[in-house]
């Protein structure tokens, strides 16, 4: 018998786990959201097999509901669930980005047809909504699951098998340890970015050409900030205490930083930046999985301002089987047309890259 799987939320990570657990002979997916249309086109593009437009009357039939909504709405579509009457046992599971506001709400269920266990994909895009749903968007990377003490090997294997067709690689956390962590690696960054962005709006009344220069770092350094910002402000409301705790780590480390300068203390600071060098070129050289920053390996190609350089470009690496991960035009060089970033997925594939395209006549460097 095919299990009933439910996504509640079919945005950008409920539609792209609708793709990857539709692709099961053992699931029929119903797709249930608060804004019709997206369920229209979740159903006309065969991402869901049934439409559901009141969650009250589909859940009672589920194995499996996976809450895809903003933390303060999970926490509410729980509270809906738990006055529930269902058919049978369920499981419910969740994507959100903060556990610990979302598991104290679990443990007040009272309905004991329900079990719930925390999930969070960490994979996204800077696209959103259905029409962005990818069926590869969780390949390689990180899913946490937050089981309650309550919850068994057996549940947390059900989920994972409904699930393995996203190929994502799966941890167990409890939810405050995924908290703290991915608030230094993922919430607080957010709001370093928007603090970037809030100084240089204030310095472009001094420079008005200021954002002229914008070029490729700060563009890099600042991009989440463009991201949602009412689905920021959910999860910061949910993870309050421990963004106030690293943000006087951060001015602490600000004071650091402004006592090397005001001293002009060249060896401290050059340690520092050796330092922060260090870290951040390990990060992800020892693992295969995606986590927050992938190991990943980068070109950087001298290029004439000419029509068809960047294809020229891409198809001696492709006539050498070397597989692209990502390719951008940079303008952050001075006295030169351009340069492209190539990002390959390996070493290997990074030293061949840099020996091929020196043999063809490019000024090549990995290091920028």
């Amino acid at each position: 018998m095919k299990q009933n799987i439910i996504l509640a939320g079919l945005g950008l990570i409920g539609g792209s786990l609708a793709m990857s657990i539709n692709k099961s002979a053992n699931h029929h997916v119903i797709g249930y959201d608060t804004n019709k249309d997206t369920i229209d086109y979740a159903y006309q593009q065969e991402i869901i097999q049934e439409k559901c437009f009141d969650l009250s009357v589909c859940a009672t039939k589920a194995d499996l509901i996976i809450l895809a909504a903003p933390i303060s709405q999970t926490i509410n579509l729980l509270k809906q669930l738990n006055e529930l009457n269902f058919e049978k046992d369920v499981i419910i599971t969740d994507v959100s980005s903060v556990k610990s506001t979302v598991s104290e709400a679990a443990k007040k269920l009272t309905n004991e047809k329900i079990t719930f266990i925390g999930g969070h994909p960490m994979a996204g895009s800077h696209k959103t909504g259905i029409v962005a749903a990818k069926e590869h968007l969780f390949e390689n990377a990180i899913y946490c699951l937050t089981p309650l003490s309550e919850n068994t090997e057996h549940e947390v294997n059900y989920i994972k098998d409904v699930l393995k067709d996203t190929k994502s690689n799966f941890i167990i956390l409890n939810p405050d340890e995924h908290d703290e962590m991915t608030s230094v690696i993922s919430h607080f960054p957010h709001l370093v970015a928007s603090s970037l962005v809030h100084q240089a709006k204030k310095w472009e009344q001094v420079h008005t050409f200021l954002p002229e220069l914008a070029a490729g770092g700060f563009r890099d350094i600042t991009r989440i900030a463009s991201s949602n910002p009412k689905m920021w402000q959910d999860i910061f409301s949910h993870n309050g205490d421990k963004m106030s705790r690293l943000i006087q780590d951060w001015i602490n480390e600000m004071v650091t930083l402004k006592e090397f300068l005001d001293k002009n203390n060249k060896e401290d600071m050059i340690t520092y930046l050796e330092q922060a060098k260090d870290y951040r070129d390990g990060l992800g050289t020892d693992t295969k999985t995606r986590g927050a920053l992938p190991a990943f390996y980068d070109i950087y190609v001298d290029i004439k301002d000419k029509p068809g350089s960047i294809a020229k470009v891409a198809q001696l690496l492709a006539d050498n089987e070397i597989s692209l991960r990502n390719i951008r035009i940079l303008e952050i060089r001075e006295n030169i047309d351009g340069a492209l970033r190539l990002t390959v997925f390996t070493k290997k594939d990074q030293l061949k890259t840099v020996t091929l395209l020196e043999v063809n006549g490019y000024d090549v460097s990995i290091s920028i």
